[in-house]
């Protein structure tokens, strides 16, 4: 069986999913595989102290109570017959932009799929509500890139980061990753009976103006594409730091 494996982080009834799938679903055959609640910024945790359920909520599409890295371990290892040809992670309520990408369950998933030899692609929209003209313009992002990716294929060890404006779109760039800046980070309170406790997530408060950028390019409201690589090795570290003395003696 030859499928397209759709997953995302917002959970299996959020209005991006159903775009993509529908999207996608118009010319490949689709197998969804999704958590069953909001997931996201949850990364690429996967759940190894707890068995996984994943209920088949109607045919070829699976609601389960684990991670987006999960959903992709089940999606090709455990639930149906056959590899896909391709994975795709979204459409995210969100943007995933700069250093978005290391916490985000959208753009890991895609990582996950890609750590296993398949061909990948997240999707984010920025915005913070999903409008039917946002998701409407979002599929035709997705139609292209979907077909033209499973014609031409993707590098080895690389998947694609793509991220959509809101509003009309005037254009498309090949993008780097850039980097984002938000405020502090930890709101602390108190609660009725006299515990402290802490809530994480600053608000955004801007980016780096880096020519070329995933950041620079959303913001010119161009859909922006960003090839990342599965390994993090820094071949450039490698090469300065090949003349340190390594030679400590640890007996």
């Amino acid at each position: 069986m030859s499928f397209v494996l759709a997953t995302n982080d917002d959970g299996i009834h959020s209005p991006g999913l159903a775009a993509l799938v529908d999207t996608v679903a118009g010319f490949e055959p689709v197998v969804v595989v999704a958590p069953d609640r909001n997931r996201s910024a949850i990364g690429h945790a996967l759940t190894l102290d707890a068995p996984l359920r994943a209920d088949e909520i109607r045919p070829d599409v699976f609601a389960v109570d684990g991670t987006p890295t999960d959903c992709v371990n089940l999606g090709v290892h455990g639930l149906v017959a056959g590899k896909p040809r391709l994975v795709v992670s979204g459409i995210n309520r969100g943007a995933n932009l700069g250093d978005d990408i290391t916490c985000s369950g959208t753009v890991c998933a895609a990582l996950e799929a890609a750590l296993m030899g398949f061909p990948a692609i997240a999707f984010s929209l920025d915005a913070r509500d999903f409008s039917v003209e946002d998701l409407a313009r979002a599929a035709d992002v997705v139609d292209y890139l979907v077909r033209y990716v499973l014609v031409a294929g993707l590098p080895s060890g690389v998947f694609l980061n793509v991220n959509i404006p809101s509003g009309p779109i005037q254009g498309i760039s090949l993008t780097r990753q850039g980097k984002r800046h938000y405020g502090e980070g930890i709101v602390h309170k108190t609660d009725p009976r006299g515990r402290s406790y802490y809530w994480i997530g600053g608000g955004l408060t801007g980016f780096e103006d880096i020519p070329g950028s995933d950041c620079n390019a959303v913001a010119a409201s161009r859909v922006s594409i960003t090839p990342l690589r599965t390994s993090l090795t820094s071949e450039a570290a490698l090469e300065k730091m090949a003349d340190w003395n390594l030679s400590l003696s640890l007996d």
